[in-house]
């Protein structure tokens, strides 16, 4: 599937200097490629990149002085997820895990899997291990959370949201996160542009690994079901939402709300239901 996708971003720099770190830009990698694409700042700034060698996240950073800020980016990406029968898909018994995926096990700043572990085995630790527990549990996650704008902040943990029972995007992938890691299932934060999401606005989702066919894979999964899974266009990805955020200002700077679009442009394209073992990599 092909998408057209960008994002407008405006800020106020009040006074002095500021520094902005953004991640707006999709990743290239394997099963994603991005075939076009315009970045522009007004006022015209540089801008200096990074791309992270274990991640493949795009960084941006870019000083400016007082006055107003846009940022606007526009990008054609053509993704191409492996959809397998989530039957095929099995997880791996932690003790023989690559130990490279070994610190996707552990506790990080919004995801408490230590204090999760518990829960976890006892929910969702007797039903049969593989892609279907995955799935299993971020269903449980969809029907035991309300989705309610404005009800955590940047305080809000895993933890806390499995107490209050509300949240947006970002809170409903930590606690599937954490209650994954729980179980010795290796996973990550994953931000992206999300097709057919409503209303269209950067979406946090998840990312599992686990083992299909022909090998390991991070397989995506979306706790909200508000988008298909292979209608994501993966931006980063992180232990938590602390690094993957779309913008990250230093100085005194003011920020308006970010519009976000993205539209499939291949006649004919379809959503995989949200069952579905979809794996970019």
């Amino acid at each position: 599937m092909r998408f057209r996708l960008g994002c407008e971003l405006d800020y106020e720099v009040e006074e002095g200097e500021a520094s902005f770190l953004f991640h707006v830009e999709p990743q290239e990698r394997d099963g994603q490629a991005v075939l076009e694409q315009h970045l522009a700042f007004t006022p015209p700034l540089e801008a200096e990149r990074f791309v992270e060698p274990d991640t493949g996240n795009r960084l941006l950073r870019v000083r400016a002085g007082p006055g107003p800020l846009k940022l606007r980016h526009e990008a054609l990406v053509q993704a191409a997820p492996a959809v397998l029968d989530p039957g095929a898909v099995r997880e791996v018994p932690a003790d023989h895990l690559p130990m490279a995926l070994l610190p996707h096990l552990l506790p990080s700043r919004y995801v408490e899997s230590d204090r999760l572990a518990g829960f976890a085995e006892k929910t969702f630790g007797a039903l049969p291990p593989g892609h279907a527990r995955v799935t299993a549990l971020c269903d449980w996650v969809r029907d035991h959370l309300d989705y309610v704008r404005g009800s955590s902040d940047e305080e809000t943990t895993a933890c806390d949201t499995l107490v209050q029972r509300e949240g947006v995007c970002r809170d409903y992938a930590h606690l599937a996160i954490g209650l994954c890691r729980g179980l010795g299932i290796p996973a990550r934060f994953v931000s992206a542009y999300a097709w057919q999401l409503d209303p269209p606005d950067f979406h946090a989702v998840m990312e599992a690994w686990l083992e299909g066919p022909q090998g390991g894979a991070w397989f995506l999964f979306d706790p909200t079901r508000m988008a298909p899974p292979d209608g994501l266009v993966r931006i980063g990805v992180a232990a938590d939402a602390a690094g993957v955020a779309f913008c990250t200002p230093r100085g005194k700077v003011s920020c308006g709300k970010p519009r976000v679009w993205i539209d499939a442009v291949e006649a004919g394209a379809a959503g995989a239901p949200a069952e579905a073992a979809v794996s970019l990599s």
